[in-house]
């Protein structure tokens, strides 16, 4: 690894940056860690731990909708973002009418006993996988093999 190298952040353009910072901290628990004021527009930055969201204005675009599953297959696209939680239907009964389900729940017991994920919508259309369950597998080396 590159001298002092870690994870930073992921930037997410937002139609409304109230309405995506809301739906990141009340179901996430992200919590707001600063605001730079430039002029004409504003970027957010939320938290939870180590991990930030960084939230600009969109431009006059419409926003991108991802297929209903999890996320874009084309190249150079994001497919998700993903996030662990103890419980997919707790969080799902939380989370209520405030995101679509694109896909799922599925059950992945076939790979990991008690792996169990579903993928909703976030406001501006981001698929975000919300996972149970999962374990990494120490039988592989550092190259998969």
């Amino acid at each position: 690894m590159a001298a002092g190298l870690r994870w930073s952040h992921v930037g997410l353009n937002c139609t409304d940056q109230k309405t995506t910072e809301e739906f990141y901290t009340r179901y996430f628990g992200f919590t707001r860690a600063r605001v730079v004021d430039l002029g004409e527009s504003r970027i957010v930055f939320l938290r939870k731990g180590d991990a930030y969201l960084e939230l600009f204005a969109a431009g006059d675009t419409a926003p991108a909708r991802a297929a209903n599953d999890d996320g874009p297959q084309a190249p150079g696209r994001m497919r998700h973002l993903a996030f662990q939680t103890d419980s997919v239907d707790a969080f799902l009964a939380e989370l209520g009418d405030a995101a679509e389900v694109t896909l799922g729940p599925l059950d992945f017991d076939d790979f990991i006993c008690g792996w169990r994920t579903v993928w909703v919508r976030d406001p501006d259309g981001v698929i975000v996988e919300v996972s149970q369950g999962y374990e990494d597998d120490g039988s592989h080396d550092k190259d998969g093999a």
